[in-house]
């Protein structure tokens, strides 16, 4: 492989992957004008962020401990202020604006994804480290999928409309069902057949146990009597 072709195959790659850089990112932001309402709050959100890192690294540095958790209470309330504006800017993510491609668009989504990681990183005092998820971990190019939805985040109407093919699947489906319907009627109606047997059965077991008691009786005297003559005779 000559330099030429390395050079070619390494701007390629690189190009491919320039919509994730960050720091091109963020010059192409403040190149937009300022009508862009997402790189005008994503600008506001990262600047209060480098502000709580830098208040996280004086808590873990403090030697008053009082002192160490006021910083922390503080920085605590300071994420989760900046964690409820991330679905305005998730929103705003979605918006079309003058001068972006459509790469750029969907990396913004990319870059809300990060800023969240980024904020609930922030050391506060109470923050538990994550565990190592041991190769599971989700990828972050994933994320930007959406299914059924178009970019700005509105569903695609077209992607539902039914065809004929989803038309007889219904039709077959129903008359499956009405089939299925007619067959737990029937079952239905056997079983109720069979209870009315089973209590019919009963009934007549109930009036057959008096009589069955009556030859119980007639043949236990019917005992007694034989032994009894069988007694006399021999005496």
């Amino acid at each position: 492989m000559g330099v030429a072709d390395l050079i070619t195959r390494v701007d390629a790659i690189c190009k491919k992957y320039e919509k994730y850089d960050i720091d091109k990112l963020k010059d192409a932001n403040n190149n937009i004008n300022t009508n862009d309402a997402f790189a005008s709050l994503y600008t506001a959100i990262e600047s209060d962020l480098d502000q709580v890192i830098e208040k996280s690294e004086v808590a873990a540095a403090e030697k008053n401990r009082a002192f160490a958790v006021a910083l922390n209470a503080e920085i605590r309330r300071s994420k989760a202020r900046l964690l409820e504006e991330l679905p305005k800017l998730q929103r705003l993510a979605f918006k079309k604006v003058k001068g972006l491609s459509k790469d750029e668009l969907e990396a913004r989504n990319e870059l809300v994804s990060a800023l969240k990681e980024r904020i609930e990183a922030v050391p506060d005092g109470a923050t538990r480290k994550p565990q190592p998820t041991h190769g599971l971990e989700s990828s972050s190019s994933n994320r930007k999928i959406k299914f059924g939805s178009t970019l700005d985040g509105t569903f695609d109407n077209t992607y539902y409309q039914q065809t004929d093919e989803t038309n007889k699947f219904r039709e077959e489906y129903e008359m499956r069902r009405l089939r299925q319907d007619e067959g737990l009627d029937v079952i239905a109606q056997g079983l109720g057949t069979l209870k009315n047997m089973a209590k019919d059965m009963q009934e007549e077991v109930d009036r057959q146990i008096p009589l069955m008691d009556e030859i119980d009786d007639k043949v236990k005297f019917s005992h007694q009597l034989y032994y009894r003559n069988i007694y006399e005779l021999m005496w």
